[in-house]
């Protein structure tokens, strides 16, 4: 079994890299969902890599950190889990959560329902819009209630949509932790302070190599645990996807907070895109799983 990406399957993450970086830059973040990206990633067979083009979540994780690394605005994650089931974007509600909350209710096409049942997929319901959303860029409305129990269910068990939506939204975080790796280290070569970059400072210098450490240990357990689930012979896909989902959160949230550092007062205005993926990576933390539930998996998966 490898847990080394492959030359294709860089190769098709390279490609999705360079379809996102000419599609949706930093500075068109702040527009929000895009119909025609989303259409062109459809297209392309982003999230139809497992029902339309027979690969696995070893590819879907590579995928996915592109998504992350560009904050792609959707409902990304649980349009590929509904896929073949529903077209268009698909929201994701967890009724175990409350408030009940789904994100762009108002651009999805249906609702995937994680019922403990089995997972439904749902046609779009009337919620009431939150005023100001944790990101700026995934709208969230409240539901009054769970839906009656109608629409088409998947014939997957729900144990392991769960398992596979934490691997993507983990997938997302490295991606976020990668890029905001990036930007922190370009802006410091380039911000100088008494006539030198700020890059040459050692305090910098730690900040710069601690995110990049943090990206590549949340990518190395989240290839792990996409090749695990792909073939369970390779080891426990529930113990390594509880692992990578709290190394990937902990990357992303606390490398957002060291590049608002190292950008020092830019970091805290709407000048730079920083605070796009800071906001992202802390909603990202709270689905399939915050820190705190996916370390009580591990321990009783120990």
């Amino acid at each position: 079994m490898f847990f080394l990406p492959s030359e294709d399957q860089l190769d098709l993450q390279r490609g999705v890299r360079e379809l996102l970086a000419a599609r949706l830059p930093l500075d068109r973040l702040e527009d929000g969902f895009d119909p025609a990206l989303w259409r062109e990633l459809t297209e392309t067979g982003v999230f139809g890599l497992r029902c339309d083009l027979g690969l696995g979540l070893t590819e879907a994780a590579l995928v996915f950190e592109e998504l992350g690394r560009a904050a792609v605005p959707g409902p990304t994650v649980g349009t590929f889990l509904a896929a073949g089931v529903a077209e268009g974007p698909v929201s994701v509600l967890d009724p175990h959560q409350q408030p009940l909350l789904v994100s762009d209710l108002d651009v999805c096409a249906a609702i995937l329902v994680l019922d403990p049942a089995g997972p439904r997929v749902i046609a779009p319901v009337v919620g009431t819009a939150l005023a100001e959303p944790l990101d700026p860029l995934t709208p969230l409305h409240e539901l009054a209630e769970v839906p009656p129990e109608v629409g088409t269910r998947l014939d997957v068990p729900i144990d392991r949509v769960r398992l596979e939506g934490a691997l993507l939204t983990a997938a997302l975080s490295v991606g976020l932790a990668a890029r905001l790796t990036e930007l922190a280290v370009d802006y410091a070569k380039q911000r100088e302070q008494f006539g030198r970059p700020i890059g040459s400072f050692q305090a910098v210098k730690h900040l710069c190599a601690d995110m990049f450490v943090r990206t590549e240990l949340a990518r190395a357990s989240l290839h792990s645990a996409a090749v695990m689930l792909d073939d369970p012979q390779a080891g426990s896909a529930p113990r390594a996807v509880a692992g990578a989902k709290q190394l990937a959160d902990e990357a992303a949230t606390t490398n957002g907070r060291s590049a608002v550092q190292i950008h020092g007062g830019m970091g805290f205005t709407w000048e730079v895109p920083v605070h796009f993926l800071l906001t992202r990576a802390w909603m990202l933390a709270t689905d399939f799983g915050t820190a705190d539930e996916h370390a009580e998996d591990l321990a009783a998966l120990l």
